[in-house]
């Protein structure tokens, strides 16, 4: 298994099975945060057996903290992002919505770290804290109603589209696992543009709201 399958394995199964495609800089602005209610509540796969779980909160101010600090003002707009797979492995992200056009997307990144600590102070390895960025993944948002449908980005995909369209988004290859380097604004542009292409968002995920 390649190193940065390793690496990802945990979101990757966390994520539908794929290595998502991550980002150096947020999808989101001020402008194109936006807070839908209804995608409040707990997620699942199959109600007969609830294990894999997808559970969305609002946050308050008492989240605005690491890669939240600067978003205070905005920070009702985010949510908290648990989620469960079939084997019990957890992980908790802070998530937005973001609108461009008419399309919705989610981008999730890690506010804390594995230990769970959102204050390097607080970890048991201090200084290992700051060798450690955030990273952004975005997800297409197709319906939040009786059922979430998503559409998730799978990094082997995203490579068949930039040698296909060398020029579509800036970004590195780093253990051969492209890491996506472009500007909010550019990142913009690009996800808009190829949102409906399946080489950007090639898996889906449909869950169902739990109610019990």
């Amino acid at each position: 298994m390649k190193a940065k399958r390793l690496a990802c394995c945990l979101l990757a199964i966390l994520l539908a099975g794929c290595v998502p495609v991550v980002s150096l800089h947020p999808l989101f602005t001020r402008e194109s945060l936006v807070f839908e209610e209804k995608l409040v509540g707990t997620w699942v796969k199959d109600p007969n057996d609830p294990e894999v779980t997808w559970a969305f909160s609002r946050l308050d101010e008492s989240a605005a903290k690491g890669p939240l600090e600067s978003w205070r003002e905005d920070i009702t707009k985010f949510y908290r992002l648990d989620i469960t797979d079939q084997d019990g492995r957890k992980g908790s992200f802070a998530a937005c919505l973001v609108k461009l056009g008419d399309r919705l997307f989610l981008d999730v990144f890690a506010d804390r770290f594995p230990s769970g600590e959102q204050d390097i102070e607080k970890m048991p390895l201090a200084y290992n804290g700051f060798f450690f960025v955030p990273v952004h993944t975005f997800i297409r948002v197709d319906a939040i109603d009786g059922q979430l449908t998503l559409r998730i980005t799978d990094d082997d995909r995203f490579k068949e589209l930039v040698q296909a369209v060398p020029t579509a988004v800036r970004h590195e290859m780093v253990d051969d696992r492209p890491i996506l380097t472009a500007s909010t604004g550019e990142l913009q542009q690009f996800v808009a543009k190829f949102a409906g292409d399946e080489r950007l968002f090639p898996n889906d995920l449909a869950l169902v709201r739990k109610t019990r």
